[in-house]
């Protein structure tokens, strides 16, 4: 008994390279819709950071009403609050790194507010110790900077060190996709933000 196996001639044959790209070429795969569509996204992009500046993102605004404030960490997904007081050095260093975050990452905004403005969110957020700088995502408090105890305790550590821990906290992009710290959130009227502790003006 023969076992071969017969397999049936489709009556194709091999094609060439030249003769694959002809083929390709009558595909009605069309390349021309994803370049529509990714000057689409393009656009979108551009309207979308438009609109963020137009409501003061990538600027490093001072706020003098805390109703407003609260109202930015309500309706804005990434925001960063600084809480400072004019007579303390320490503020107005957090002042400049926060300025050149907020210039480099537009999606994430960034304000700040005199303590003797917002009475009700001191005593709500139990700001004690100056600076006093609180990250929200859509409401919620995901992370806390009190004085310069967590970045060195020294007057010159660098912006990176500050945005690495933005970056970190999810408060702004990092394109490198590094795994959040795990933290507790709380909400802006929450309680227990921790230990006070640090070596840097009292409130």
């Amino acid at each position: 008994m023969d076992d071969t196996i017969d397999v049936e001639d489709d009556g194709g044959k091999d094609l060439d390279d030249d003769e694959l790209f002809e083929e390709l070429e009558n595909d009605d795969f069309d390349m021309t819709n994803m370049r529509e569509q990714r000057i689409e996204e393009l656009r979108e992009e551009v309207a979308k950071r438009k609109l963020m500046v137009e409501h003061d993102h990538g600027s490093y605004k001072d706020v003098t009403d805390e109703k407003e404030i609260m109202d930015i960490t309500t309706k804005t997904k990434h925001c960063v609050i600084h809480f400072y007081h004019t007579d303390f050095r320490r503020c107005m260093i957090v002042d400049k790194h926060l300025e050149a975050l907020a210039k480099k990452h537009i999606k994430t905004k960034f304000v700040k507010i005199k303590v003797e403005n917002a009475p009700f969110l001191v005593e709500k957020l139990q700001v004690k110790i100056l600076p006093c700088v609180i990250a929200f995502t859509d409401g919620i408090a995901v992370d806390r900077l009190v004085g310069f105890d967590e970045l060195g305790n020294t007057d010159n550590f660098s912006t990176t060190m500050l945005e690495l821990r933005y970056k970190t906290a999810g408060v702004i992009e990092d394109d490198s996709k590094k795994d959040k710290r795990n933290q507790v959130k709380k909400s802006i009227f929450g309680r227990d933000y921790g230990s006070d502790e640090g070596t840097d003006d009292d409130y």
